[in-house]
């Protein structure tokens, strides 16, 4: 057992309790045991189980990332402060200026890559998990908590006539060609829904000044990056592995829509969105009372009744209006 499989142990351990738990689960609804669905169904149930430990990771997330919009406009000053000086003492007075900031907006730039880190260990626990399947059922032994009985199960269970441990690269002893479209269309969702959770966070919940700040561009290679190198990876990913990515993808994308529809980043697109809701129904934007708001309006009233002013006219107007009073 290498550093790796040491590091995995518990997580692999924890991976096969929770099949084991869904798996009881199903069993006692009267689903067949041996059936790839219900062991599918084990497979999701891991994914939520694990997206619902990580909602207070992806709420810090979405305040860090806020945080770290917010300070562009001064991370963009700093920048120009320290424009050309490449000195040992310009990097680190920049350097804990930039800390400076960040502890005063209460951001983190690694703070958004928390849910990721923190799945990947059951991501692998659950990758060798699966791999390890045929052997186990081969040598008729356990894989931790499920039994050589439920191994034997979890091997005989296919989905469209694919095996849930086969690979694009390597379909198994079950039907090929399912395993090789099966795989191409989970490799495809799994890109596609992480995509679209990106492309969603940028394109609707930043501000405009954001956008124009180097984090925005950063963020805009690694819309594109981050689905190839998954794409790239998926080849090789067990089919219930591509399972539990997509669905956590699915859960990665209803989470975001729903903060940043009715919580969005001051000055978004999906705040002006809200805003335009909310004055459909008659209440204030984001942030302001009532009051505050109809005082604000007043206000801008006055404005504009004090900016107006009466429009120049011509001599030759002037004495056709005469005219026409007279």
């Amino acid at each position: 057992m290498n550093f790796f499989d040491i590091i995995l142990f518990p997580f692999r351990w924890i991976v096969s309790a929770v099949l084991w738990v869904f798996h009881e689960l199903f069993t006692t609804l009267e689903m067949d045991p041996a059936s790839g669905v219900t062991w599918v169904l084990c497979i999701v149930g891991l994914t939520l189980v694990m997206r619902t430990l990580t909602i207070p990771l992806f709420l810090k997330q979405i305040k860090s990332m806020r945080g770290m919009q917010e300070l562009q406009p001064e991370m963009a000053k700093l920048q120009a402060k320290y424009k050309g000086k490449k000195d040992q003492l310009s990097r680190q007075a920049m350097a804990e200026e930039q800390m400076a900031l960040y502890k005063e907006h209460g951001s983190n730039p690694f703070a958004a890559c928390l849910p990721i880190i923190v799945q990947m260990p059951i991501f692998f626990a659950l990758f060798q998990v699966l791999r390890s399947v045929p052997q186990a059922a081969q040598n008729n032994e356990s894989i931790h908590v499920l039994t050589p009985q439920l191994v034997h199960q979890f091997n005989d269970s296919t989905i469209f006539g694919a095996p849930l441990f086969s690979t694009l690269m390597q379909p198994g002893a079950g039907n090929h060609m399912a395993t090789i479209v099966l795989a191409i269309v989970m490799i495809v969702a799994m890109c596609a829904t992480q995509f679209i959770t990106q492309k969603q966070l940028t394109a609707r919940n930043m501000s405009d000044a954001a956008k124009e700040s180097p984090m925005y561009r950063q963020q805009q290679m690694m819309l594109y990056l981050f689905p190839l190198i998954f794409a790239i990876g998926g080849i090789n990913f067990p089919l219930g592995v591509l399972i539990y990515w997509t669905v956590s993808n699915l859960w990665s994308m209803g989470q975001q829509w729903w903060v940043i529809r009715n919580n969005p980043t001051k000055g978004s697109q999906a705040e002006r969105e809200l805003n335009e809701r909310r004055a459909a129904k008659g209440l204030p934007p984001v942030g302001m009372t009532k009051k505050e708001h109809e005082e604000k309006l007043e206000e801008q009233r006055e404005r504009a009744a004090a900016g107006q002013r009466q429009q120049p006219v011509s001599k030759k107007r002037q004495k056709q209006q005469a005219k026409k009073n007279g």
